[in-house]
């Protein structure tokens, strides 16, 4: 089974992406936004506007993975963010 094991940490996008992106692509985006290892074996979590679709980017330890969930029917429910203090950077993941 292709997936990871044990304990894992994961982290999800705080706003909505491009789901044009790859895995190549979100990866980039978890070191450039968030200043992060896409390649430590935590789960990175991405979601369109629309609230149907959802991927998720992870390291096996032998290749970027990429996971995509597109619902038929419903959508997906975020929790709400607490609004960042304007003088703060948001951030990215949560």
């Amino acid at each position: 089974m292709i997936g990871p094991s044990g304990a894992v940490k994961v982290m999800v996008a705080t706003r909505p992406v491009d789901f044009r992106k790859g895995a190549e692509g979100l990866a980039a985006l978890v070191k450039a936004e968030m200043g992060a290892d896409p390649f430590s074996g935590a789960i990175y979590g991405f979601w369109a506007k629309r609230a149907d679709r959802i991927k998720l980017v992870f390291w096996d330890g032998s290749g970027v993975c990429l996971v995509s969930k597109r619902l038929e029917d419903g959508e997906f429910h975020w929790p709400k963010m607490p609004r960042n203090n304007a003088k703060q950077r948001p951030s990215y993941f949560r």
